[in-house]
C-alpha cells in the first residue's frame, strides 16, 4: 500500500509542478501593478519601488541572468518564482490587496463555512440519492421509477445557481421559511446545502 501511494504521489509531482507554474505565470500576466495596489495610488514612486523591493518584484522571473554573468551560479535562482516556492512552502500566500491582511488568514474565515457547506451538501446527496436509487430499482417501469428518473434528469441538467435561485424564491421569499442569507444557524444551511447537493443526490439515484 505505501509503495503504491508513493508511486502515485512521484506520478502526480509533474502535474502539481505544472499547476504551480500555471498559477504563477497567471498572477504575473494578470494587468495591474500589485505593488500599487498594496500602496495605493497615491503612492510616490520611492515608496512603489520600496514595495517592489519588498514583493520580490524586482527580480527576474525565472533565472537571473545577471547573476549568470557575473559567475555567481547560486545567485542565479534569486528570482521570483524561486521566493513564490519558498513563500508557497512556508504557507506564505502574500497580502490580500482588499483587507491588507495575510491571504492565508482570509482563508482561514472562510474555510469552516466552506466545509459546512461541503459536508452538509454531501449528506443532502446521500440522503436523497441512494434511498431514491434503491426504490427506484425495487421498483422498475412504475410510476415511481419514472418519476425519480425524471427527477434525476432535472438534477443533472439544472444548474446549481438557477435551483438556488429557485429555491430562494420559493423557500425563503414566498413562503419564509429559510433565511435568504447569512449564517450561523441550520437553517441558514439548509437551503445551499440542498442547492449543492441535489446534483450530487441525481448522479447518485441514477
Amino acid at each position: 500500500m505505501f509503495t503504491y501511494f508513493f508511486r502515485r504521489l512521484l506520478a502526480a509531482l509533474p502535474a502539481i509542478f505544472g499547476v504551480i507554474i500555471v498559477v504563477f505565470l497567471i498572477v504575473r500576466l494578470a494587468p495591474g501593478d500589485p505593488a500599487l495596489l498594496l500602496a495605493g495610488e497615491f503612492a510616490t514612486p520611492e515608496l512603489l519601488q520600496l514595495t517592489r523591493e519588498r514583493l520580490g518584484l524586482d527580480k527576474p522571473w525565472f533565472v537571473n541572468t545577471e547573476a549568470l554573468r557575473q559567475g555567481n551560479f547560486i545567485g542565479i535562482f534569486d528570482t521570483q518564482f524561486t521566493t513564490f516556492l519558498v513563500n508557497l512552502a512556508q504557507g506564505d500566500l502574500g497580502t490580500s490587496a482588499r483587507t491588507r491582511s495575510p491571504v492565508l488568514t482570509e482563508l482561514g474565515n472562510f474555510y469552516p463555512a466552506t466545509l459546512e457547506l461541503a459536508l452538509g451538501a454531501m449528506i443532502v446527496a446521500l440522503l436523497i440519492g441512494i434511498p431514491a436509487g434503491l426504490i427506484a430499482a425495487v421498483k422498475p417501469n412504475t410510476i415511481v421509477d419514472y418519476f425519480v428518473t425524471l427527477g434525476a434528469l432535472i438534477g443533472v441538467s439544472m444548474p446549481v445557481f438557477w435551483f438556488g435561485l429557485l429555491a430562494i424564491l420559493f423557500f425563503s421569499v414566498q413562503l419564509g421559511w429559510f433565511p435568504v442569507a447569512g449564517r450561523g444557524t441550520l437553517a441558514h444551511l439548509v437551503l445551499p446545502a440542498i442547492s449543492l447537493g441535489a446534483g450530487s443526490a441525481a448522479i447518485i439515484a441514477r
